[in-house]
């Protein structure tokens, strides 16, 4: 079993910058696709980026692309989300996510593992 846990949300004004880290334990995840998504109130569950088991390969989605960036360090078994240049529509419930392949896709059921959640408001 793998446990994930974020940490790094709060309250930013528009504009601003957070990073977010989401910290792995019970289980290395070097062979694990690592991701992020986010939900709104009374949203559905939204890919945010994600990244291969190695990080050759990242992913970003359209709302996101230029602003947010992905990376995970194996060697620590944590995978971090910096996000600069935030919108009040950036405002969500962020989660990390993991799955035992080396690509895990960009929807919710292409992942076993998931962090309780990571509040991130943006204030306009």
């Amino acid at each position: 079993q793998v446990q994930l846990e974020e940490s790094g949300g709060g309250l930013v004004q528009a504009g601003g910058s957070l990073r977010l880290s989401c910290a792995a334990s019970g289980r290395t995840v070097t062979r694990y696709a690592l991701a992020w998504f986010r939900q709104a109130p009374g949203k559905e569950r939204d890919f945010v980026a994600g990244t291969t088991w190695t990080g050759d390969k990242i992913y970003y989605a359209d709302a996101v692309q230029g602003r947010f960036t992905i990376s995970r360090d194996n060697a620590k078994n944590t995978v971090t989300l910096h996000m600069n240049s935030l919108e009040p529509e950036d405002t969500a419930v962020y989660y990390c996510a993991a799955d035992p392949l080396e690509y895990g896709g960009r929807w919710p059921e292409g992942y076993d593992y998931w962090g309780q959640g990571t509040q991130v408001t943006v204030s306009s």
